[in-house]
């Protein structure tokens, strides 16, 4: 498929949102922008929410993830159901009650002032990176297939991805974002299932035969139990994507901030609840895609792009989609699929973000109301500046399947969060306000050690995504060491 063919169908794209943004943005006011009026339908946020908690990454890496890891990821996401109900039924009802704008505001009236502002800080770094862990896959398989053929630099291709999300976004913040995200998910639903047609008619297949397949056995085992050593045991992926849900859109004000949207909270537990459900079927579809892919790429010999001499199974689904010789069609649900996966995550990101520092850090709502609106839109371009910087970054240091790099760096920003919350919900215990910070950065560095030595520290034992839960559990202990005693 050529280059401008597929810039002519981001364009195209681009405009079905700028259209939606200009119907959802003509009332430019900061509640608009940060919640929406409170009037978003509860099942048009469950599904929208498909496809910003799938994003990029799993469009295109879940599928990469399937020859190293097999379905081992099931395991992750069958996990995510249970933190969804701890969602539902724990969290919702307490932002709900309180009538918080940003989901940190809870720390502020448990805790005070210096613990809000250190859960928004890690709320800001982890999304900061976890968008730009997104975007910078996205950016990377545009360059590969559009702009290096035109020697346009990977920074201005990152530049150029940035400032389309930032024009539709500006006004209508999270109100644009609810609907433009149910758009964007059904192109990438789309996308999978033509994807999936396309390449077992090409294998004159069945759906059946998928599945009765020896080729497709090779990499469809979910269940690991042999070693608990290996991070892709059952217990630990559970455990690991339980707490991950948890971290990653319970305390995550990118996904809490669209939920905060719904009328009230039985509407808002609805669409967790169904969310949940639903991204079981989903990812299940997308690792069959990967294998499927690996298959194809087999018989049809089909090498696997490498990047910089590095092999990156990330890349294979755009290889084939776009260079597979399985037609145009699948080439342009490809692009939209990828397009629309990719920035339903990076909108609401970069809008959340704008949120979480205007509520958490600058105290917007406090400020002159003549000057709020001007803060607001400053602090969405700077935003934007920052996500540009990270992703050319990341360029130069991500060596990792981004799925991968993704979880791993989420076990240790979202630790604090994890352990801050628990603490401040099931316990009554106040703390030493001041010295919360230190607290939560310590967890971290001694995560970080535990994570580094834990092959020897613990006979062989190497930690997966259960690392979050240790570094919740360090936070939480950390915490009980600095509580007020009674004077």
């Amino acid at each position: 498929m050529q280059p401008i063919y597929i810039l002519s169908l981001i364009a195209i794209y681009f405009c079905v949102l700028l259209t939606i943004a200009y119907f959802t943005g003509k009332n430019d006011s900061n509640d608009t922008f940060f919640k929406a009026n409170k009037k978003s339908p509860w099942y048009v946020v469950a599904f929208g929410m498909i496809g910003a908690s799938l994003s990029g990454v799993t469009f295109i890496s879940v599928p990469g993830w399937v020859q190293s890891s097999q379905f081992s990821y099931m395991q992750i996401v069958i996990g995510y159901l249970f933190g969804y109900f701890v969602i539902a039924y724990v969290l919702i009802p307490i932002y709900y009650n309180l009538k918080v704008t940003s989901i940190y505001e809870f720390l502020k009236h448990r805790f005070g002032p210096v613990t809000h502002k250190t859960g928004a800080f890690f709320f800001f770094i982890s999304r900061v990176l976890g968008s730009s862990f997104r975007l910078f896959l996205v950016a990377s398989v545009l360059q590969y297939f559009i702009f290096d053929a035109w020697h346009i630099p990977f920074e201005l291709t990152v530049i150029f991805s940035i400032l389309l999300i930032w024009i539709y976004t500006f006004k209508g913040g999270i109100k644009t974002i609810v609907w433009t995200d149910t758009l964007q998910t059904l192109f990438m639903l789309i996308a999978v299932f033509a994807t999936i047609f396309i390449i077992i008619n090409k294998l004159n297949w069945s759906v059946a035969d998928i599945f009765a397949s020896s080729e497709f056995d090779k990499f469809s085992k979910i269940i690991f139990t042999d070693d608990f050593n290996d991070k892709k045991h059952l217990i630990k992926s559970f455990l690991g994507g339980m707490f991950i849900a948890i971290a990653m859109t319970g305390l995550d004000q990118d996904m809490m901030q669209k939920n905060l949207t719904c009328k009230n909270t039985k509407e808002a537990q609805w669409n967790v609840i169904s969310l949940g459900l639903v991204l079981i079927a989903v990812n299940f579809v997308f690792l069959t895609l990967g294998a499927l892919l690996f298959i194809y790429a087999e018989k049809f010999g089909i090498a696997i792009p490498t990047s910089d001499g590095t092999i990156k199974t990330d890349l294979l689904y755009p290889e084939i989609a776009l260079n597979g010789d399985l037609g145009i069609t699948i080439g342009i649900v490809f692009v939209l699929g990828l397009i629309a996966a990719a920035y339903s995550s990076a909108d609401s990101a970069l809008t959340s973000l704008t949120t979480s520092f205007c509520i958490d850090f600058l105290d917007i709502e406090n400020k002159e109301q003549s000057k709020q609106k001007a803060i607001r839109k400053k602090t969405h371009i700077a935003i934007s500046i920052l996500l540009v910087i990270v992703i050319v970054i990341f360029k130069y240091v991500l060596k990792e399947n981004v799925i991968s790099s993704v979880l791993q760096v989420a076990s240790y920003t979202y630790g604090p969060l994890l352990g801050l919350f628990a603490f401040g919900i099931f316990t009554k215990i106040n703390i030493k306000d001041k010295f919360v910070w230190l607290i939560a950065l310590m967890a971290v560095v001694l995560t970080y050690f535990l994570n580094s030595y834990s092959a020897i520290l613990f006979n062989g034992y190497i930690f997966g995504y259960e690392l979050l839960i240790v570094n919740g559990f360090i936070t939480f202990i950390g915490l009980l060491t600095i509580k007020k005693t009674n004077s």
